[in-house]
């Protein structure tokens, strides 16, 4: 929400916005309106998915709306692929209590081999 205006003012303009988005949506065989703000307008009402500020979606609101996403636009082979991301981003996360042992070497490895798998199928991912 935006209600630096006022809180009628911020519903007369969102009713805008979504008036102009559906006027360009609509008529489009291959342009669709994903309800991310009726979502948290009409299913997270609720307070504790708000920050401090009771105007901005917390991150469990975010986490909410994003299975939604999820669930509506990625395919199986989109969240697997997200989900090795993830772990490879974890793994390279974590610290090493001793990392000149050989079981963090090994860790290593593993870890690099599974960065080259990804990247092989993907070249366009990155890991820093």
């Amino acid at each position: 929400r935006h209600i630096k205006d006022g809180f009628v003012e911020n519903t007369r303009s969102k009713s805008h916005l979504i008036a102009a988005i559906h006027q360009i949506v609509e008529p489009r065989t291959q342009q669709y309106y994903f309800p991310s703000y009726e979502i948290v307008m009409d299913e997270l009402r609720d307070y504790r998915f708000y920050n401090e500020d009771m105007l901005h979606p917390n991150n469990l609101a975010v986490d909410y709306i994003w299975e939604k996403f999820k669930s509506v636009w990625l395919t199986e082979n989109a969240l697997k692929t997200a989900e090795q991301v993830v772990a490879i981003q974890t793994k390279k996360a974590h610290r090493p209590f001793n990392p000149n042992s050989e079981a963090h070497q090994q860790f290593l490895g593993k870890l690099q081999t599974e960065i080259e798998t990804l990247q092989n199928q993907y070249p366009h991912i990155k890991f820093d």
